[in-house]
């Protein structure tokens, strides 16, 4: 009963049910050979991505985090990009991780530049989308990615200055004596290599990656499968038609992944269709970007537990820097 309440295992045995039904029922066919496509696409950039972030959960100190993050400076907000870039969370469990962060004094720009740089710029997903889209069209998802959280998260720096959003009430003065690097060098220089140490290092890994493939390996799974029915089943012409290469194309997107509740790593390969079937990279980003920042999650949790101005300005600030690039992506993909 335990393992039937895992929903990576209940995804895996739904997808594979509907493969071995192929051969008894020829109308799944088109959906075994689509879902099969997108598994050889990506297999070993999701094994990659695993292992790399169970090497970050496990040697990267959530302290380390929140002591950078908790600094009223600008260049918090590069930080908070690259950080989030170095976390391998999807959109929905980097909420937790950000909300923590907020409570332990995170500014709130630095929080909203973590919440949108990592679900598509960070580790599993750079992998993913090189795997999907090719080198040249995921680089500009991912750099495109982190511009919109660095200028979103300085733009909320103006606000905050301004009074316009809230400011975090937790926020306190750090302490001038603690420094990473010092930090660093103390545990490396405290650390001694062995057998025993080793496999609690590979343990520590494995438990690592095994909370990241719980956390996402499902979602992945779902947009796959989804991918390959709308890749199957769904008439070509609906593509080309409401979601081409235009702006009203890219609105008709941006309404889809609105109403579209799938993690950032279930969306992949949702975007990878509607990049396969129009070859409009700027919709894909679109599709990719807004389920981030107009999802109803994300701002619900924001408004909550970090601000409710802090929520409403999310999709005013974001939505027309996605629209722009998705605009700019057209023009350069064509």
């Amino acid at each position: 009963m335990k393992w039937l309440k895992n929903k990576t295992l209940l995804a895996i045995l739904t997808l594979a049910l509907l493969c071995g039904l192929s051969y008894i029922f020829p109308i799944l066919t088109p959906f075994k050979n689509s879902l099969l496509m997108y598994i050889g696409k990506i297999w070993w950039a999701l094994l990659l991505g695993f292992i790399l972030g169970g090497i970050i959960d496990h040697f990267v100190p959530r302290e380390y985090i929140s002591h950078i993050l908790a600094k009223p400076a600008k260049r918090t907000i590069l930080y908070s990009a690259f950080l989030g870039f170095l976390m391998s969370a999807c959109s929905h469990g980097i909420l937790a991780l950000s909300i923590a962060l907020h409570k332990k004094g995170a500014s709130n720009p630095a929080v909203v530049a973590f919440l949108l740089a990592s679900p598509w710029a960070n580790l599993p997903i750079t992998l993913m989308l090189i795997a999907f889209f090719g080198l040249a069209k995921a680089l500009y998802i991912i750099f495109s990615a982190l511009i919109i959280a660095i200028t979103t998260g300085l733009i909320y720096q103006v606000l905050e200055s301004k009074g316009i959003i809230e400011t975090n009430k937790n926020t306190k003065s750090l302490s001038e004596d603690f420094s990473i690097i010092a930090d660093f060098r103390k545990k490396l220089s405290a650390y001694k290599f062995s057998i025993p140490q080793l496999l609690i290092d590979l343990k520590g890994v494995y438990n690592g990656m095994r909370m990241l493939i719980n956390m996402v390996l499902w979602w992945i799974l779902i947009g796959m499968g989804l991918a390959s029915l709308i890749g199957s089943y769904v008439p070509q012409g609906v593509f080309h038609k409401y979601m081409g290469p235009t702006f009203l194309g890219m609105l008709a997107t941006l309404a889809l992944a609105t109403i579209i509740e799938v993690c950032s790593e279930g969306t992949a390969p949702l975007a990878f269709e509607i990049y396969r079937q129009t070859m409009a990279v700027g919709n894909a980003f679109v599709f990719l970007m807004a389920g981030v920042v107009t999802d109803y999650t994300e701002i619900g949790l924001l408004w909550i537990n970090v601000g409710k101005r802090v929520a409403i300005f999310l999709p005013i600030i974001t939505v027309p820097q996605v629209l722009l690039f998705g605009i700019i992506a057209n023009m350069i993909f064509k």
